[in-house]
């Protein structure tokens, strides 16, 4: 069975963001997504992520999680954050949404 989210668990802001790019470039898309994420997760208010790969070898997916949106805002005006997505966005396109966290079933 579900269990509630708490007060304290709701607080943080969840970024999903699917990557679609040419099933050649997809092996190269899943390593410039772990150094943008790298990147993100010196910035403050990073509590973790989990990067996914498609099995129609077409898309990846990246499932960050942020203390607040305002954490989230700032990681995204990092300059070194920019720099990494730079040569993701060559060879990708993207389709970044926020969401609120949901209920955790287990």
């Amino acid at each position: 069975m579900g269990r509630p989210m708490t007060e304290a668990a709701a607080d943080p802001v969840v970024l999903i963001n699917v990557y679609r790019c040419d099933s050649d470039r997809l092996d190269a898309l899943m390593e410039l997504l772990t150094v943008m994420v790298r990147a993100q997760r010196e910035a403050g208010g990073f509590i973790s992520a989990t990067l996914h790969r498609g099995l129609n070898g077409r898309v990846a997916a990246v499932h960050a999680v942020w203390r607040s949106r305002e954490d989230w805002k700032a990681m995204a005006r990092s300059p070194a954050v920019n720099a990494a997505m730079e040569p993701i966005m060559a060879i990708a396109t993207s389709e970044p949404n926020l969401y609120e966290a949901g209920e955790v079933i287990e």
